[in-house]
């Protein structure tokens, strides 16, 4: 399998994410430039977190007008899976790939430290690895994470079982502790926890690498059966 990781001028998760994606789960990765727009080869593609453009305007406003993100609705149209962490997930919502937006936190501070997730849906490519409700352990690390979205898309998200994960106690005000989100098709996912940052025990956990290894497991099977 081969990961495509979208590197923004002020990204700083993207060698985390190579990472993750290279030596934890064992597979091939690129660092992808973000002017280098052809994506066809690859499949699956990482967008990390980092800071992208300075986080002029809004978090991720900036990027999502890039070619770059022009390549991405041309993937999440064919189905190629997307994963957006963090700035990723900002960059997802201002793109329109995910509904909602992302506000300051409830606290107006910066929060760093490892969280419980629960998993709200194992049946995903991203998360089939997993138990439905099982409790994980990740890392956060932002300012702008509270998840905000109006009641309409709340009531879709939850009737369309879009609501990946949330958050056992909810650090940053998120509406209905909503962490992570995936698209209708099931093939784009935004989160702000990282997963990337715990894919060994020497992080402090390795409950992100079940995600990478459900990506894998999930192309497998459509590899075999396109075969």
């Amino acid at each position: 399998m081969k990961f495509a990781v979208i590197v923004f001028p002020g990204s700083n998760c993207d060698r985390d994410m190579y990472y993750a994606a290279k030596d934890a789960l064992g597979e091939d990765a690129d660092l992808v430039w973000y002017q280098d727009t052809d994506l066809t080869s690859y499949d699956a593609i990482l967008i990390p977190g980092g800071f992208s453009y300075g986080d002029y305007l809004r978090c991720g406003a900036i990027a999502s007008t890039s070619e770059m993100v022009q390549s991405l609705h041309r993937e999440a149209e064919k189905g190629t899976p997307i994963l957006g962490v963090c700035n990723g997930f900002q960059i997802l919502l201002e793109a329109g790939l995910l509904p909602g937006a992302l506000l300051r936190n409830k606290d107006l501070k910066f929060i760093c430290h490892h969280e419980n997730l629960v998993v709200q849906n194992n049946r995903t490519i991203f998360t089939s690895e997993y138990a439905q409700g099982q409790v994980i352990s990740i890392p956060i690390a932002h300012g702008e994470g509270n998840y905000f979205c109006d009641d309409e898309t709340l009531n879709q998200l939850k009737a369309n079982n879009q609501i990946v994960f949330t958050y056992q106690n909810n650090p940053n005000g998120s509406v209905a502790d909503i962490a992570g989100i995936i698209n209708q098709q099931g093939n784009v996912l935004g989160m702000m926890p990282h997963p990337e940052r715990a894919t060994e025990g020497i992080l402090g956990s390795e409950d992100g690498l079940q995600l990478f290894k459900s990506l894998l497991a999930n192309w497998r099977d459509s590899y075999v059966t396109n075969a």
